[in-house]
C-alpha cells in the first residue's frame, strides 16, 4: 500500500508542477491563436447566414450586445482559464502515474536524467508521432472523421510507444528492427484527412499555432519526465533494477 501511495504522490507532485507550467504556456503562446482563429470562424459562420436574418439579429442583439460584451467576455475568459488549468493538472498526474509504473517495471527513475529520457519519449510518443499525420488544429479547420482519427490516433501512440520500448530495453538487434518497424507502420497506412482543405484560417496562423503547441507539449513532458525523475528516489527505496538512461 505505501508503494501505491509513493506512486500517487510523486506522479501528483509532478503532475501539479508540468500542469501549471503547462496552463502557463498555453496562455501565452496557444490560446491567443485559438481566439484569433475564432474570429475566423465566427466571420465564416455570419456569413454563411442569410442577409434578412443578419440584419434581424443585428437590430435586436445590439442593444444586449452593448451592455454584456464585456462582462460575457471577462466571465467566460475566466472560465476557459480554470477549466485549462484544472484539465492540464489533472491530465498531467494522470500522465504522470502511468510513467512511474511503468518506470517501475523497468527498475525505477534513478534521477532527474532518466526520466527526461522518460519524457522526451512519452512526447514523442503522444504529440510527436500522432502530430506528423494529425497536427493540432484551430478552429474553423477541416478535419476528418472524428472516429476514424482517434482510432489513428490511439494506434499511433500504442505502436511508437511499444516501438521505442523495444528499441530501448531489448538488447537483441531484432527487436530494435521491430520496435522501427511499429514506428513506422501508422505512417504507412496514414492518418485519415478530410474531403475538403479548404479553411478561412490563413495558413501562416496554422503554422505558428502548430509549432507553440508542439514546442509547448516539449517543455510539458520534459518537465514531466524530470521531475518524476527528481521526486522519485526521495520517496521509494533504491531501484533494484538497471535504471534506462542512468546518469
Amino acid at each position: 500500500m505505501s508503494h501505491f501511495r509513493n506512486v500517487i504522490f510523486v506522479a501528483a507532485l509532478a503532475g501539479l508542477v508540468a500542469g501549471l507550467a503547462m496552463a502557463a504556456l498555453q496562455a501565452f503562446a496557444t490560446t491567443p491563436l485559438i481566439l484569433k482563429a475564432e474570429t475566423f470562424e465566427n466571420a465564416s459562420n455570419v456569413a454563411s447566414v442569410t442577409p434578412d436574418a443578419r440584419t434581424e439579429t443585428s437590430t435586436g442583439a445590439s442593444a444586449n450586445t452593448s451592455v454584456n460584451t464585456s462582462v460575457g467576455e471577462s466571465s467566460g475568459g475566466f472560465k476557459r482559464s480554470a477549466l485549462t488549468i484544472v484539465a492540464n493538472i489533472v491530465t498531467a498526474i494522470g500522465f504522470g502515474i502511468i510513467m512511474v509504473v511503468l518506470s517501475e517495471f523497468a527498475g525505477g527513475l534513478s534521477g532527474w536524467r532518466p526520466g527526461l529520457m522518460w519524457g522526451l519519449a512519452g512526447f514523442a510518443s503522444f504529440t510527436l508521432a500522432p502530430g506528423l499525420g494529425l497536427p493540432p488544429e484551430l478552429p474553423a479547420m477541416p478535419a476528418g472523421d472524428l472516429v476514424a482519427r482517434q482510432s489513428w490516433w490511439l494506434a499511433t501512440v500504442a505502436a511508437t510507444a511499444g516501438g521505442l520500448a523495444l528499441i530501448a530495453l531489448m538488447s537483441n538487434g531484432l527487436y530494435a528492427i521491430l520496435g522501427v518497424a511499429l514506428i513506422i507502420a501508422p505512417h504507412l497506412v496514414g492518418a485519415p484527412q478530410p474531403v475538403d482543405h479548404s479553411s478561412p484560417v490563413p495558413a501562416d496562423l496554422h503554422h505558428q499555432f502548430v509549432v507553440m503547441s508542439t514546442l509547448s507539449s516539449l517543455v510539458f513532458w520534459a518537465l514531466l519526465g524530470g521531475l518524476i525523475g527528481y521526486f522519485r528516489p526521495r520517496f521509494f527505496d533504491a531501484p533494484s533494477g538497471q535504471n534506462i538512461g542512468v546518469a
